[in-house]
């Protein structure tokens, strides 16, 4: 039996590969947004996906938002429709016959927490960069968050022909088993097995903080949410002895059979872009508990028993009809992939896991190392550079930056992340920048500098201070300050560090932005800046 260590590697080396999905979907919440991402993406075949790949990104305009269910399905629709027009691909007949393998992604969301930096990509949250690079046009330029997620998933795709495979965009995971499987059911959903633990070791762990599945000794499982370990079992007293029971990841995919049943069932909802309902409160738990059990959960959450008994019977009448169907019995209806215990999890949704999870790659773990394989960043720390009179300690990495004269003192980078950077003097200690052009940085321990072309002599940033570049199109620049400290969902209405604008507000302004004009400006600004900093 391999050991966790080669599995992780085996995982690592065959998402670097790109065997990933025949058909790539992105939902976006605009079409400013879609139509970044088609360019982008596009343009990223053979560094991101496979060069045959079909992408499509579609804008979720649907008034209040869909909700992942109906959005899932909706964005399918939008999707499938794009590809047969652009492409000449039938895409409901391919997913039937099992031909394609599809994966969907969803992007909509403010970045509340990750806030300043979404707003430095428009509002673009899932284009947020990282500090390792990839090839696009034949420039190396920074991986965005999207671009890592959809590369790591698509180690899903060679099991899941003839499947939707739903994934969410700001997390990167490398399971600790093989992530090759046979299917087994309609409905399948990522989730860390174990043991059913104790109700001591339930509160340690802080089960009743999560969505939950329970998987009995037929493979067969179901859905909780963030209920004691008493609840979940008296819940869970339907699935009959349970097996194993872990924090799902939310990602799930459907078999064509299933997904155009929902599709049926729910088509005057997609017809009228009206309704919200979720995955795991309005398929899966009802699809998976008894009733009595569905309202009590349904309760907890503030829904009335009424609505929720409507639902609960609406869901009933699907599946019942589902499984008069002849074919619906070549597989179970809903059962975890398991991505085993002690995953890799590299979250980049809040602004502290994203200083955690880029300063990771310099602090010398083991974790490091495979973050640094999935990227293809081992080896050398200093990559596409120029780096000039200035020392690096043996842990720092630096790519695609020019840093350092001649001229200039000497210079030090130290447990730092440089990334698209261009100074002629920096000092750098426990440090992240990413697309930075300035004369000179000093940039102190926890701090994060993001698409800052500074104008002025020496651009300094204290010790957990955040600065995160907002363009317009006319070429100005608005720096928005904050901290490492400060939770921007919790802030977001408030005028931070000084800011003339709150996060939100901010937000509000990059409403029509244009992100893909807005790259090319952001560009254009750093390069005559840099040009003029090279003309003194």
């Amino acid at each position: 039996m391999a050991s966790y260590d080669e599995i992780v590697l085996k995982n690592i080396e065959y998402m670097n590969t790109l065997d990933g999905f025949n058909i790539v979907i992105v939902c976006c919440s605009s079409q400013l947004q879609a139509d970044y991402w088609q360019g982008r993406l596009t343009k990223a075949k053979g560094s991101i996906i496979p060069l045959d790949s079909v992408v499509v990104a579609v804008e979720e305009d649907w008034p209040g938002g869909a909700g992942n269910a109906l959005g899932t399905l909706y964005a399918y629709v939008k999707a499938s429709k794009i590809v047969k027009e652009q492409f000449g691909v039938d895409v409901d007949a391919e997913i039937k016959a099992g031909k394609v393998s599809v994966g969907l992604f969803h992007t909509a969301g403010k970045g509340t927490r990750l806030a300043p930096l979404p707003g430095a990509e428009n509002n673009n949250k899932p284009g947020v960069k990282l500090p390792a690079n990839i090839s696009i046009d034949g420039k190396q330029v920074p991986i965005t968050i999207l671009e890592a997620v959809i590369k790591q998933t698509g180690c899903y795709a060679k099991s899941r022909k003839g499947r939707l495979s739903v994934f969410w965009g700001d997390q990167i995971f490398i399971p600790t088993v093989p992530v090759e499987y046979k299917v087994s059911h309609h409905v399948d959903i990522l989730c860390s097995l174990g043991p059913l633990p104790t109700e001591e070791v339930w509160k340690e762990k802080g089960l009743d903080k999560y969505g939950l599945i329970a998987r009995n000794s037929s493979g067969d499982a179901a859905q909780v949410e963030k209920v004691d370990h008493a609840t979940a079992v008296q819940l869970l007293a339907n699935l009959g002895a349970i097996e194993a029971v872990g924090a799902s990841l939310g990602s799930f995919s459907v078999s064509s059979l299933i997904l155009f049943a929902l599709l049926d069932e729910f088509s005057n909802e997609l017809s009228t872009k009206t309704g919200k309902l979720d995955s795991d409160p309005h398929l899966w738990m009802p699809m998976t508990l008894d009733k009595p059990a569905y309202l009590h959960l349904m309760q907890q959450k503030g829904v009335s028993n009424e609505i929720s008994s409507a639902h609960y019977d609406r869901i009933a009448a699907t599946l019942v009809k589902f499984n008069s169907l002849p074919e619906s019995k070549s597989l179970g209806l809903f059962g975890p992939v398991d991505v085993g215990q002690g995953v890799c999890w590299w979250d980049f949704g809040q602004l502290k896991l994203y200083q955690n999870n880029n300063l990771l790659l310099v602090d010398g773990s083991k974790d490091a190392e495979l973050l640094k394989l999935f990227y293809g960043i081992s080896g050398d720390s200093v990559r596409n550079s120029t780096v000039t009179n200035t020392s690096l300690d043996g842990t720092s990495l630096v790519s695609s930056s020019i840093i350092g004269s001649a001229s200039q003192s000497e210079g030090k980078v130290v447990k730092s992340v440089v990334s698209n950077v261009r100074t002629t003097y920096i000092e750098a200690e426990g440090a992240i920048l990413v697309n930075v052009t300035a004369a000179k940085i000093i940039a102190k321990p926890g701090s994060i500098v993001y698409n800052v072309a500074y104008t002025g002599p020496e651009l300094i940033v204290e010790a957990g201070q955040v600065l995160a570049g907002v363009f317009s199109d006319d070429e100005s620049l608005l720096v928005i300050k904050s901290n490492i400290s400060i939770d921007g969902g919790k802030a977001w209405e408030k005028r931070v560090e000084g800011n003339p604008y709150s996060f939100e507000e901010v937000y509000n302004n990059n409403a029509k932005a244009d992100p893909t004009i807005l790259e090319v400006v952001s560009r254009t600004v750093h390069d005559k800046i840099w040009n003029t900093i090279n003309s003194v």
